[in-house]
């Protein structure tokens, strides 16, 4: 039978854009609530300002507690509250991440086979910081449509999306749209680095260390630890961010100031609100389930190792080979 030969042919930069944003959006319509219930949990406890007046006083606990809440209070489609800017995302996001990695990882390898892990790391840290720069609009529109409840009627803060870019753009200057940028790429980094850098490391033991073979279960095992790992150490930054992208026009003077009111409030257990839905939200990256590019069938024999940026099916016994962490 004749049929394609994926590592044959390498896909081309305009499927790379295409591919890439659109799984991204396919992926983002299940894992939606997941994320819009992280950002309640991360903002809960904030106290006066932009997330408390515009919304309630409504007590989230837990994962599935947070959601079975919003949608007695607010209906089942408050858990996609912001998707339009969601998608607006992962199109603009997850196309140029992934879609520039290629090139900017042969710019710092000059082309060269060998590809060494200072240079994924480099290539992954300096695409995701231009994605952000670019994206960095749509991610503050999303999380403040998250935040926000359905229950608070007139007293919404945002009523549509293109109405959000503009209301931001009016009241709070172009510079609004892209608050909270450094904190972003913080994170981006902090990520990128961490689940690389952790996955291969507990693949690495694993394989040396247990009975497990480079293969699905190994895979698993490497995925949920380094999701873990990013989690403990991202948690703090992506909580910041995220009520910096929420907070009204002075109420923080930066994101270091957002960071000690929320020490001096609430203590250092404040930086890990919604830690376990974010552990699952990079698990599904790890795994392979969110980001990636495009989805090549694979020969009898063959595995689909996850962080492949090309997808690209291998031999199971062997190195993990090209890898890149996913998105934020």
């Amino acid at each position: 039978m004749v049929g394609f030969r994926p590592a044959d042919v390498p896909p081309t930069a305009a499927v790379k854009f295409i591919g890439a944003g659109t799984a991204a959006c396919i992926a983002d319509l299940f894992t939606f609530p997941l994320d819009t219930a992280k950002v309640r949990l991360q903002i809960q406890g904030e106290g006066k300002g932009a997330a408390a007046s515009h919304g309630t006083a409504v007590r989230y606990r837990g994962v599935f507690g947070t959601i079975t809440t919003m949608v007695r209070t607010e209906g089942a489609r408050s858990l996609y509250s912001g998707l339009v800017a969601g998608l607006h995302r992962q199109m603009s996001f997850a196309s140029v991440r992934i879609g520039l990695y290629d090139s900017v990882k042969s710019f710092y390898t000059k082309g060269s086979d060998h590809v060494g892990i200072g240079s994924r790391l480099l290539a992954g840290c300096t695409t995701g910081a231009m994605a952000v720069a670019l994206a960095q609009p749509t991610d503050v529109v999303k999380v403040r449509f998250q935040a926000q409840t359905s229950s608070s009627g007139l007293n919404r803060r945002y009523h549509g999306t293109m109405e959000a870019y503009k209301t931001i753009a009016k009241e709070e200057g172009i510079r609004g749209l892209w608050r909270g940028t450094g904190p972003n790429i913080a994170r981006n980094a902090i990520v990128n680095c961490t689940e690389l850098v952790t996955y291969d490391l507990i693949k690495d033991l694993l394989i040396r260390n247990t009975p497990l073979t480079d293969d699905l279960p190994c895979h698993f095992t490497s995925a949920f630890g380094a999701g873990f790992c990013t989690t403990v150490i991202a948690s703090p930054v992506d909580v910041v961010k995220t009520r910096y992208l929420n907070s009204a026009l002075g109420q923080y003077s930066g994101a270091l100031n957002c960071a000690i009111a929320m020490v001096t409030k609430e203590g250092p257990l404040a930086f890990y609100k919604g830690v376990r839905l974010g552990h699952s939200h990079l698990l599904q990256r790890d795994l392979g389930c969110k980001d990636q590019v495009i989805v090549l069938p694979c020969k009898p024999g063959m595995t689909l190792l996850p962080h492949n940026e090309h997808n690209i099916c291998r031999n199971t016994v062997g190195s993990l080979g090209e890898t890149t962490s996913s998105k934020t």
